[in-house]
């Protein structure tokens, strides 16, 4: 019993050590535009992360920036978290740029991998999103207003942090960028790594504040947990690059206009369908203007006019104008950086040519079609001569007409062995003329 009693401590604390060490430390990757796809991943697993014992999480993150709703969800995120949070900007060659600046300067710890670069966070344009600096078009005053709302952010998520406030504003003002030995001397950032495990190795026994409790990190020899970015996110990505989505959306077009001009085929349809479905869907994710799809939809019903009416090219040469417009308007700028949210001209004047083709070509060969003469079934026989087999009246008789004998009536006496012409069809009745002898 006093055995008992003196081993029973030591068992106890060796449970409660073996518990902590077996705490994982979870890793995300971040590589290319941040969007509401990468919003959704990294909020996610934050979120499940607070319920979960997990030591700390690391976002390794190379980006050239994207969305400043995007980038907000994210450092909400990162801020009002009880799990770490590192920022790794890696691998060696990646990018911290523009919104990947703010996400960086919002972890408790951040770290760059040898070649790597931070900066260059002046916002884009009035909407607010980052990239490159604001062209000409954008007024003074309300880019100051959107530049300095954006350096006042950048210097608080610093100043919370301990950070370099001064090249945080830099960053904003005057698109600095540096590489991450200046950003190690600066106080931009903690730590440089090659890897995720020299990470771990960099910030085992580090303190950490966050939002509710102090934490000494634990991290050497810590098993690491690659969360998936998770294939229906990859499809999201995939749908939502703007060129993909515009893509989608004339084919969509496409389809739906050729089953309306030929019901029944069925197979247009459900691929124009499921195209615009698709297409719409990314539309949620993209800032999109409604302006550019109005103008791409006009320039859908000037190619098929083209087709009724004689207007020497001029309706195609305003349906290619129109679609041209529309398409490079289609991404609302106002929102999104042009730099990493443009549709691509390689894109766009291959589809607009192809279109004003398929439109003018299809619907030509649709409106021949229609002006063919009948030659089968019931209105196959206007205008066929046959033979009277009896005396025809107005009050009838019988014709001879492709093999095949008909009633007939007529306005004139017609003989019997007479050849007849059919004028027209009522009621199963055929209405002939006498054929003139040539």
């Amino acid at each position: 019993m006093k055995i008992l009693k003196i081993i029973l401590p030591f068992l106890i604390i060796t449970l409660l050590f073996s518990n902590i060490s077996a705490r994982d430390i979870w890793a995300l990757k971040i590589n290319g535009i941040i969007n509401p796809v990468s919003a959704s991943y990294i909020s996610h697993y934050i979120e499940t992360a607070q319920d979960e014992d997990v030591e700390c999480i690391i976002i390794q993150l190379d980006t050239p920036g994207g969305l400043m709703t995007s980038m907000k969800i994210i450092i909400k995120k990162i801020m009002n978290s009880n799990v770490p949070i590192i920022v790794f900007v890696g691998p060696q060659g990646a990018q911290a740029g523009s919104a990947g600046v703010f996400i960086t300067m919002s972890s408790h710890i951040a770290i760059m991998a040898p070649g790597t670069n931070i900066g260059a966070a002046h916002p884009v344009n009035i909407g607010g999103s980052f990239g490159k600096k604001a062209d000409s078009l954008d007024t003074s005053t309300m880019n100051e207003k959107i530049t300095n709302d954006a350096i006042s952010y950048i210097r608080s998520l610093t100043h919370q942090r301990n950070r370099n406030e001064k090249w945080a504003e830099e960053s904003v003002r005057h698109s600095i960028s540096i590489t991450n030995n200046e950003a190690l001397k600066k106080n931009v950032i903690e730590f440089i790594a090659k890897d995720i495990d020299d990470v771990l190795l960099k910030i085992d026994g580090q303190t950490v504040e966050t939002e509710s409790k102090t934490i000494v990190l634990s991290t050497k020899d810590k098993t690491i947990i690659h969360k998936p970015y998770g294939f229906h996110r990859e499809i999201l990505d995939i749908i939502s690059h703007p060129n993909v989505a515009y893509i989608l959306m004339i084919l969509g077009f496409w389809g739906i206009v050729f089953e309306i001009k030929n019901p029944g085929m069925i197979f247009p349809g459900v691929v124009g369908g499921v195209c615009l479905i698709l297409a719409f869907f990314s539309f949620q994710i993209l800032p999109i203007n409604l302006a550019g799809i109005a103008l791409i939809l006009g320039s859908l019903i000037l190619f098929i006019l083209e087709v009724y009416i004689t207007s020497f090219g001029l309706l195609t040469i305003g349906g290619v104008s129109l679609m041209i417009i529309g398409s490079m308007m289609l991404i609302d700028y106002t929102i999104a950086p042009k730099a990493l949210f443009a549709i691509s001209l390689n894109v766009i004047i291959p589809i607009v040519v192809f279109t004003a083709a398929f439109f003018i070509f299809a619907f030509s060969m649709a409106l021949k079609a229609h002006k063919i003469q009948v030659t089968t079934g019931v209105e196959g026989l206007i205008n066929k001569v046959g033979k009277a087999i009896t005396d025809i009246s107005k009050s009838g008789g019988k014709v001879m007409v492709h093999g095949e004998i008909w009633n007939a009536v007529s306005e004139e006496e017609i003989p019997n062995n007479s050849d007849i012409i059919v004028k027209k069809i009522e009621n199963m009745n055929l209405y002939i003329t006498k054929k003139m002898e040539e």
